[in-house]
């Protein structure tokens, strides 16, 4: 399954798209290059962002960014 297949509606796709630019703009990194490390190198986007939407989206821009970060560190991605 594509990892995009998981997103179910808008509003998870706003919200995933607000995760990748958000932890862009914190790492200095490109939109680009943290997809492919949220997608392609890792399934946290769809293993943990998309599942965990319902609890993640009532958190803060700051913890959200904290926590996927922290999950990024913990699957082994050079952040």
């Amino acid at each position: 399954m594509n990892k995009i297949d998981t997103i179910k509606n808008s509003d998870e796709l706003e919200f995933v798209i607000f995760c990748i630019e958000s932890i862009a703009a914190e790492t200095g990194r490109s939109t680009e290059d943290v997809y492919a490390m949220l997608a392609e190198k890792s399934d946290i986007l769809g293993s943990y962002i998309v599942p965990e939407y319902d609890i993640l989206h009532t958190q803060s821009r700051e913890y959200i960014v904290d926590d996927i970060i922290e999950v990024m560190k913990e699957r082994g991605l050079e952040i």
